[in-house]
């Protein structure tokens, strides 16, 4: 794990603009709010969509680049709450996903409450890996 940059700071900022504009107080469909910045520079958020088989801020993020023709990918955050004060890790199957589309990708989250990075494969050891 590593120290968080200002690039970083700004993330979480986009993550937690994403999140105030979108905060569902009444039904609680949105809570989290995701950034995430790819290698060209270009920063892409997303809100989680709460359902039986929802899909959480960061899905929406990558799938939200991906649209716009990303491939490479350099951070992600997701942080919850009205104002998106605090930044979470990612749920298992989001580091399923993190594993198998950017392994390399760092991911911002809170550790020994400090705001640290890991790279996404850290945080999946033995991870299921489908061949091809």
């Amino acid at each position: 794990m590593y120290s968080l940059t200002e690039k970083d700071y700004e993330l979480i900022a986009e993550a937690q603009k994403a999140i105030h504009l979108n905060y569902d107080e009444e039904n609680y469909n949105h809570t989290v709010g995701a950034a995430i910045r790819c290698n060209s520079g270009s920063i892409y958020v997303g809100v989680n969509v709460y359902s039986l088989h929802g899909a959480c801020a960061e899905q929406v993020a990558i799938g939200t680049a991906v649209t716009h023709g990303e491939r490479d990918f350099e951070s992600i955050v997701a942080v919850r709450g009205k104002d998106g004060e605090e930044i979470i890790p990612p749920c298992g199957n989001c580091r399923q996903i993190l594993h198998d589309y950017m392994p390399q990708c760092d991911v911002i989250l809170l550790a020994n409450r400090e705001y640290m990075k890991i790279k996404a494969k850290e945080l999946l050891p033995f991870s299921y890996k489908a061949e091809k």
